[in-house]
């Protein structure tokens, strides 16, 4: 895959079903397990190589195909996992209920122009990565790392203009993706500034659901 592209849908979709059925948490699913390692086997035609952008054989059949929950997963609590930026479109959703049923999507929500002040406000030493924001991590010195004292700079990507744009093509995508979990009973929306006020009421809600 090219520098910055997406991992395709069915190579993400077959490593959540490889790993699930690993652990014995669904059954019946297609048997070509993988990991982003394994080997491009020999023949056929399909999917993607997430290295070279080619396809990969033998992945052109649903992995989900077959698969169906364990009774160890739908009664073990121990067998509980996470997916952090996965799915982002409903379409994607859609094909993920049929490996596994999702019991509760968390959508943190942030006024805009919260996200945007904050975006506009970072600075970046490249040399090292680190990362302040005038608004609550401002450097000592305006423009200058703390450690080396070398000039802060702004990515490209950090600008409103830059942002606005981003936020409006996330919304055509996440709105439809929000609304097919809300219908399924699911979603849970949690508001806030700042971790300092979102993490509390996330920490108390997942307590409440699941210990």
């Amino acid at each position: 895959m090219r520098t910055g592209g997406l991992v395709p849908d069915e190579m993400i979709l077959r490593l959540i079903t490889n790993e699930l059925s690993q652990r014995g948490w669904i059954s019946g699913a297609q048997p070509a397990f993988m990991s982003f390692t394994s080997p491009v086997p020999e023949g056929a035609t399909s999917t993607i190589n997430i290295a070279t952008d080619s396809p990969i054989p033998g992945l052109d059949t649903d992995p989900s195909i077959g698969a169906t929950l364990s009774r160890q997963a739908s009664e073990d609590p121990a067998a509980s996992f996470l997916l952090d930026g996965f799915p982002r479109t409903a379409v994607q959703a859609e094909r993920l209920d049929n490996i596994v049923p999702i019991n509760w999507v968390v959508s943190l929500q942030t006024p805009f122009e919260e996200v945007v002040k904050r975006i506009s406000s970072r600075w970046v030493h490249e040399p090292s990565g680190r990362v302040y924001n005038t608004t609550f991590n401002a450097p000592k010195v305006p423009g200058h790392d703390d450690i080396t004292g070398e000039p802060l700079v702004q990515r490209a990507d950090d600008s409103e203009e830059v942002y606005r744009a981003r936020f409006q093509k996330f919304r055509e995508t996440s709105e439809p993706l929000l609304e097919h979990y809300a219908k399924k009973g699911v979603l849970w929306e949690v508001h806030g500034l700042s971790s300092d006020e979102i993490s509390p009421q996330l920490f108390q809600e997942f307590e409440k659901r699941f210990l």
